[in-house]
């Protein structure tokens, strides 16, 4: 499966000592010895401050909402905390049940924000708020949409017309989003990750064609 599952370091989604330095650092030392960036990712960690979330709601029109374990990703509040300006490629290498099964195991840690079928269904399974457990690298994962596609690397005949078009629109959507530039620095392929031993989106997978449909459907 594209996800990898190497992400312990990444799983910590209790307050703990991160969201103690706020108060304990801050009153021993003064909110300035904290810097920005270090204030900006505790903070939404702090009591009551966090994103309303609505049960079943997507962040992708037309997508299907089948929540993923709440132990494969971290609840954030991105991009408030997280700036988020990457959308990793990968696929499951297996079918779109058994990728929704796994990413619905607790004991597999790991899971996407997103899975496009061969058929171009769309389904969403962790908020964009929050940090999915896709890419084998925790700042990657803070950084970056994670989005499966259903099929094999070896198999070209599993990315269809249908499943180019549709992940296109859907990286499109979240590149305007989030402000990214419709090129390959920002859409990358998880065998691009810094640290990952996969290789998947895999040599079949036209990125030419893929990027032409991103580019064709955000410049619209």
């Amino acid at each position: 499966m594209g996800v990898d599952r190497t992400v312990a370091g990444d799983r910590d989604r209790r307050i703990g000592r991160r969201a103690l330095l706020v108060g304990g650092a801050a009153a021993a030392v003064g909110t300035a010895a904290l810097t920005r960036d270090e204030l900006t990712r505790l903070y939404w960690r702090l009591p009551g401050v966090r994103k309303a979330r609505v049960a079943g709601a997507v962040d992708f029109k037309g997508a299907r909402w089948v929540a993923a374990s709440s132990a494969n990703y971290r609840t954030a509040d991105r991009p408030d905390d997280y700036r988020v300006d990457r959308v990793v490629i990968h696929v499951t290498q297996g079918g779109y049940a058994s990728a929704v099964k796994a990413f619905q195991d607790p004991a597999h840690g790991a899971a996407a924000h997103y899975i496009v079928r061969k058929d171009g269904r769309i389904t969403q399974l962790i908020r964009e708020l929050d940090v999915a457990f896709h890419a084998g690298n925790r700042s990657y994962n803070e950084r970056s949409v994670g989005i499966e596609h259903e099929g094999f690397v070896d198999r070209p005949q599993d990315f269809t017309d249908a499943m180019y078009a549709a992940s296109a629109r859907l990286t499109a959507a979240i590149c305007g989003r989030y402000g990214m530039a419709l090129d390959r620095e920002h859409v990358i392929g998880h065998v691009e990750v810094p640290g990952t031993d996969h290789t998947d989106p895999g040599e079949h997978w036209d990125w030419d064609r893929y990027m032409r449909l991103v580019r064709r459907v955000g410049q619209a």
